[in-house]
């Protein structure tokens, strides 16, 4: 929706409103009823309170706003509102500095007007840049002079109007305490950062040399001239940034997409689960498949998604296992087990953990030897002087893209994982790999079970 024509349209309407309205040219009064009351016929919204909150948002940006309130807020009675003057639109990208805001305070001060009355929170805010902007404060204060002589110029009709949409200007950059900053968070900040001279940083046309240092922000240095150096190191950072792998969004779409499709059937919010959730229904088929630790055909499935979903998965890491076991070569996974138990462990057996892992699997003679590269052995090799967590982090790295790059592939093609994936299909039992006479007292019980 286009705020601009939203704010021609709103102003017709109630323009044709019967009722009785201090209008100057365009700029008039409009009861906050008629804004829900529009934007409910027109945007075809049938519940009143999404007008209300649309029409709240409008005005906490500052398109409209209250006449006797500094809280941006649309009530749907009979509070009357005004158009603020495209001038001042949050569309303009302003991002007006604290001594714009003194000089509106200041000429506030100085306008015996009840209406022009500073609020508490900003005769605080006033004290705090007077002492903030000290000795730039008799420039400020010409400053202000010369806009309230310019002021009192107007018709009396148009100054009122023209303060009103002045104060709602600030009411949005300098919100009331405890209201919802709209100028924190925007969309435009990011583009203008893409585009600095598009940002408008002065309201009253103030030159740069009386920007001082401001109470809440730090000021922005001066640019100075890039040496030679610092030209060089940009122009390796962008042939870095040129060298760096980009996907187009064509390719990434099509890897959600194949994601998606791959792991629908393991959403039970978009496929019901087979077997059925047996505390929503009275099928205690999942319970039972449980006790006797047969895992369904779609969990082995998962399996050859990757070797993250076998390792994750209880069966499938002792399936695994006993696959490697079979064909003499368990020593890599039951190191990556034990290097993933390690990190678990309380931190006062991790010392002595840490030396029986080193012991079994990297020690000169040691019984279940793996194949590091030199550049991972040696490391570990110092990280084990200081034993923790993390120290077998390297070794391990190593292994897993071992067993990802070849034990993986050939368990994948494995018989024996074929007639496990068609197990459920033929009503057979769940064939189980041969244990290895170094097989763990665990997986023996576990052999048992199955």
């Amino acid at each position: 929706m286009c705020v601009p024509d939203v704010n021609i349209s709103l102003s017709e309407h109630v323009f044709k409103k019967d009722h009785i309205y201090l209008w100057f040219s365009f700029f008039l009064f409009f009861p906050g009823s008629d804004i829900v009351q529009w934007l409910i016929k027109n945007l075809t919204i049938e519940d009143p309170v999404e007008a209300l909150h649309l029409g709240t948002l409008m005005s906490a940006h500052g398109y409209f706003f209250p006449i006797s309130d500094h809280v941006l807020t649309l009530k749907d009675d009979g509070t009357f509102y005004r158009f603020q003057t495209p001038y001042f639109w949050p569309s303009n990208c302003w991002e007006p500095e604290n001594t714009d805001y003194a000089v509106y305070l200041c000429k506030r001060t100085m306008q015996n007007k009840a209406r022009l009355e500073l609020a508490d929170y900003e005769a605080e805010s006033l004290a705090r840049l007077q002492r903030a902007f000290a000795r730039k404060w008799e420039f400020i204060f010409m400053q202000a002079e010369a806009q309230a002589k310019v002021d009192k110029k107007r018709d009396k009709i148009e100054r009122k109007i023209l303060d009103s949409q002045e104060r709602a200007f600030w009411d949005v950059h300098r919100p009331v305490p405890g209201c919802v900053n709209t100028t924190e968070v925007d969309i435009k900040k990011s583009s203008r950062m893409r585009n600095p001279h598009k940002t408008r940083k002065s309201v009253y046309g103030l030159q740069n040399d009386i920007r001082s240092h401001s109470p809440t922000h730090t000021p922005t240095p001066e640019s100075k001239p890039a040496t030679e150096d610092e030209l060089q190191q940009q122009i390796k950072y962008w042939q870095i940034q040129l060298d760096r792998h980009r996907l187009k969004m064509s390719k990434v779409a099509d890897s959600l997409l194949s994601y998606t499709e791959q792991y629908v059937e393991y959403d039970p919010f978009l496929v019901p689960p087979d077997p059925s959730n047996p505390w929503l229904s009275d099928d205690t088929t999942f319970w039972e498949l449980e006790a006797s630790k047969e895992p369904s055909q779609q969990r082995v499935k998962r399996w050859g998604f990757g070797m993250d979903e076998a390792l994750k998965d209880p069966v499938g890491r002792e399936q695994f296992l006993k696959f490697l076991e079979s064909e003499f070569s368990s020593e890599n996974l039951r190191f990556w087990l034990a290097v993933e138990d390690l990190k678990k462990r309380p931190i006062r057996e991790v010392p002595s953990r840490v030396q029986e892992i080193w012991q079994e699997f990297l020690a000169p003679g040691a019984p279940s030897a793996i194949n590091l590269d030199s550049k991972s052995y040696d490391k570990t090799t110092q990280n084990v002087k200081e034993p923790g967590r993390y120290t077998f982090e390297d070794a391990q790295e190593h292994i897993y893209k071992l067993m990802k790059s070849d034990s993986y592939p050939r368990f994948i093609r494995s018989s024996a994982y074929q007639e496990l994936l068609q197990a459920k299909k033929k009503g057979r039992n769940i064939p189980i790999f041969p244990c290895h006479k170094n097989c763990t007292p665990t997986l023996r019980a576990s052999t048992n079970l199955l």
